[in-house]
């Protein structure tokens, strides 16, 4: 879709992106399924340890619950196990290392071994979220089981720290939503709430379509395109998590899976319309619409409107709504069109360009952390407090890029922890111990789902919440101290964060960008071959705009460091939105081949024209240009 609007004037001040990012929230409705599974996880885990007498071994386990609720996002349960799971493994792994690292090496060697383990952990994070998510937690263990010396065997805190995750985790699995127990009881849906992430996943897809279709030949048809390729990659990661049998093993599954794959007919021909820039008739995204509400209350699809075949696009949307019909009825489909990514591929990604450049990153500051944080330990700049875990795991927080720009986070880790050592200072002074401080971290574990919309909330609620636990583990009260060494650890990430790095600056925007653009011509070569293979055709398709928006989201986040940083993205929008054009170019040639035969010349001209822009701009991302 051409990108022929002009954007609106902005009336009054413009902050500048790096202020701007960190000011911004996300919204949405209270996530209560989440805000009950925090309350039950590590309040209830801490008070049963504590009752025990191990209130060592429960600090542990809520520290494992509420890295898990961080990592407890909406979606599918079968996409939490990995999501929760694999973090946690990682953790358990970062947790054995730093106990026994820390019991057996000096300053030196310890040192050496956190700054290899983030050059690692930075590494495989370039990898994706859920590997992020693991490179995050093993970093974050490692710091805590170094320096955070606890009276249990570190085998026992690990299974301590695999139980408290484990426990979330089960809760996520068992627990209903709300509103996940509709349905048509005679097609044994009412009690199964086991699907109720997928089934709101697909409905999404469907509702976007529908949305796309109103927006055609309109200012808005963009922002609505690229609103169906998140449902889409939503309902893919929904879809795809780990089985034990290779298909769906059900016939609720199977039916979601033909759902699923009925929609990327119709997002195909949605596209081609709106690329088009013309209006089409109202009822077009009607049918696209009684589709969610079916899929949403788990019954058939019922009757669906009249067709409208007055164009190939139109033709090509009222079949996809015919399949899709049959589909819902039949709901044997198998195939999600997905393509799983090799070993090589992610080996690839890790040593890469960007996994290199993020790995260094992430070294050289939780390595620099993990030094001054030493030095004031062996200086006795703590006085009481002999924990030393605070610094290095503030910097882990900070430093990730896929996190968010590093300044905004600066920010907002500076003002949340001021506000939530202050706030934790006057709840110490007036509560009972332990049970008062129980139920303090029994209420701010249901807090986190909901503060995590913002980063300064979220760390407002952890800080609070940790500074609970280790004084429920014994520790004195350590608000002015946390304060300190966070503002020390900010001041760390942000000069390391902006020192010269070895090889080219902005690797990682770089390589997304390569990926992206890679996809996009597999997509392109595979529809102008006239290839019969439809499902190949959508499995290139569904790749090229999910790498498409991966790029844009970290292009977006590189535009909001600060101008030193930022300055070495620049010019990478400027070639995702051409690779943008030319998928959508692709997809209203695919769907005109399957109708006529041929290409017009629009066509042919629009493509010609956006691969001759391309060429034009591969190899300025990062460079300083000048007007001609």
């Amino acid at each position: 879709m051409s990108r022929t609007v002009r954007p609106a004037r902005r009336v009054g001040l413009s902050l500048p992106p790096w202020i701007a990012h960190a000011l911004r929230a996300q919204r949405g409705p209270v996530p209560w399924s989440a805000v009950t599974r925090g309350a039950l996880a590590g309040g209830p885990l801490l008070l049963a340890a504590v009752l025990a007498g191990r209130a060592s071994l429960g600090v542990v386990a809520a520290i494992a619950a509420m890295l898990a609720g961080i990592n407890d996002r909406p979606g599918s349960r079968r996409t939490s196990v990995r999501r929760i799971g694999v973090p946690a493994l990682a953790g358990a792994v970062g947790l054995l290392v730093g106990t026994y690292a820390g019991q057996h090496l000096g300053a030196v060697p310890l040192i050496l071994v956190l700054t290899g383990l983030g050059l690692v952990a930075g590494g495989v994070s370039a990898a994706g979220t859920v590997a992020s998510g693991a490179g995050t937690q093993l970093l974050v263990t490692s710091a805590v089981g170094a320096g955070m010396p606890l009276p249990d065997p570190g085998w026992q805190s690990v299974l301590a720290f695999l139980a408290g995750a484990g426990w979330l985790l089960a809760l996520r699995l068992v627990l209903p939503t709300p509103g996940s127990l509709t349905g048509d009881s005679r097609l044994g849906t009412r009690l199964d709430f086991r699907f109720d992430g997928e089934r709101a996943a697909v409905a999404d897809v469907y509702d976007a379509v529908a949305a796309l279709l109103d927006a055609a030949g309109t200012e808005q048809a963009v922002a609505r395109r690229a609103a169906l390729t998140a449902a889409l990659d939503h309902a893919e990661d929904a879809l795809a998590g780990p089985r034990l049998r290779r298909y769906a093993s059900s016939a609720a599954e199977r039916r979601l899976h033909a759902q699923y794959a009925a929609a990327l007919p119709l997002g195909e021909a949605a596209t081609a319309l709106a690329w088009a820039e013309q209006a089409v008739p109202a009822r077009a995204s009607e049918g696209p619409r009684r589709l969610a509400a079916a899929v949403r209350g788990g019954v058939h699809a019922g009757p669906l409107p009249a067709p409208t075949r007055t164009e190939p696009a139109l033709r090509a949307l009222d079949d996809a709504l015919l399949h899709a019909a049959e589909a819902f009825d039949r709901g044997r489909g198998r195939d999600l069109h997905t393509r799983r990514r090799s070993v090589v591929s992610l080996a690839r990604t890790v040593l890469g360009a960007g996994g290199r450049e993020y790995g260094l990153r992430v070294g050289l500051c939780f390595g620099a952390s993990a030094a001054v944080a030493q030095v004031l330990h062996h200086g006795h700049w703590y006085g009481s407090h002999q924990h030393w875990y605070w610094l290095p795991a503030t910097a882990v927080f900070l430093v990730k890029p896929d996190l968010g720009p590093l300044v905004s986070r600066v920010l907002c880790r500076a003002a949340g922890t001021v506000l939530g050592a202050l706030v934790f200072a006057g709840f110490a002074a007036v509560l009972p111990r332990p049970g008062g401080l129980v139920a303090l971290v029994a209420v701010c574990g249901a807090l986190v789902p909901v503060a995590a919309r913002h980063f300064a909330a979220q760390t407002t609620v952890v800080t609070v919440l940790v500074l609970a636990l280790v004084m429920v583990g014994g520790e004195p009260q350590a608000s002015v101290s946390r304060i300190g060494e966070t503002l020390l650890a900010c001041a760390i990430v942000l000069v390391v964060g902006h020192l010269p790095m070895p090889g080219q600056r902005g690797g990682g925007i770089r390589a997304r960008v390569d990926v992206a653009d890679a996809a996009a011509h597999a997509y392109l070569a595979h529809v102008l071959s006239e290839s019969g293979d439809r499902a190949a055709r959508w499995t290139l398709r569904r790749e090229a705009y999910r790498t498409l928006a991966e790029a844009r989201a970290a292009i977006a986040r590189a535009a909001a460091e600060l101008p030193a940083l930022a300055r070495h993205s620049e010019g990478a929008d400027e070639v995702a939105a051409v690779l943008e054009r030319l998928v959508d170019t692709t997809t209203a040639c695919a769907v005109h081949l399957d109708d006529t035969g041929r290409l017009t010349p629009r066509h042919t001209d629009r493509l010609a024209g956006l691969r001759d822009e391309l060429a034009k701009r591969r190899g300025r991302v990062g460079r300083h240009r000048t007007l001609a």
